[in-house]
């Protein structure tokens, strides 16, 4: 591109990455993501987390981004998606050891569900995020302990749960398609940039 417009490489960097600055800014906040489902007669939203894996760099810096879940150096994201799979908010990134449920808490997502009235089904990873029990806005799968096993009425409601969630999956599937996603080494506050680009661009490639 550089040498097709007669300009520096360095030029078309600088342009790269006012392009992805610009396009980020249009992702809304995630009271105003939550507010917009609502106002169209929506119920819940699905919640998940995901790891944008980057290369792997030795140093200090780069061992928090070690996820042990994962086995992998990435950053984590939490996404949300109405009930149809449509990406609508994703989290800043997080370091890959960081985990769903305390990123969940850093973002008050369940203080937003409740301000706009609305519930959200999630994996097994966020149980224990709603801190209201009898009027819960986060819905998981049960999880079983030793010694006690799973109802056969609990492994239904299981299955229930996951099958609401894989329009979600899909959505992530869609943000991770990006062949840029490959190729992701930079710091927390740029990769959030990117990926928040990438949604405006695949809720615009959805859409057409």
């Amino acid at each position: 591109m550089a040498g097709g417009n007669n300009v520096s490489a360095s030029t078309v960097r600088r342009w790269s990455l006012e392009v992805i600055a610009l396009l980020a800014a249009r992702t809304p906040r995630l009271d105003r993501a939550l507010r917009r489902i609502a106002r169209k007669g929506g119920v819940v939203v699905l919640l998940d987390g995901t790891l944008v894996r980057t290369r792997r760099r030795t140093g200090e810096e780069n061992r928090p981004n070690y996820s042990g879940k994962h086995k992998a150096h990435g950053l984590l994201f939490l996404a949300l998606t109405d009930e149809r799979g449509n990406l609508v908010w994703i989290s800043a990134a997080k370091p890959g050891r960081s985990s769903e449920i305390t990123t969940a808490r850093h973002n008050k997502i369940t203080a937003h569900l409740r301000e706009a009235g609305l519930g959200a089904l999630a994996d097994l990873g966020f149980v224990g995020l709603d801190d209201d029990p009898d009027n819960p806005v986060i819905v998981t799968g049960r999880k079983a302990t030793r010694g006690k096993p799973l109802t056969a009425a609990q492994k239904e409601a299981n299955k229930l749960v996951s099958r609401e969630r894989a329009a979600n999956e899909h959505g992530l599937a869609d943000l991770k398609n990006w062949r840029i996603l490959t190729k992701v080494r930079m710091n927390a506050k740029h990769a959030t940039q990117l990926l928040r680009a990438l949604l405006v661009l695949t809720n615009a490639e959805v859409s057409r």
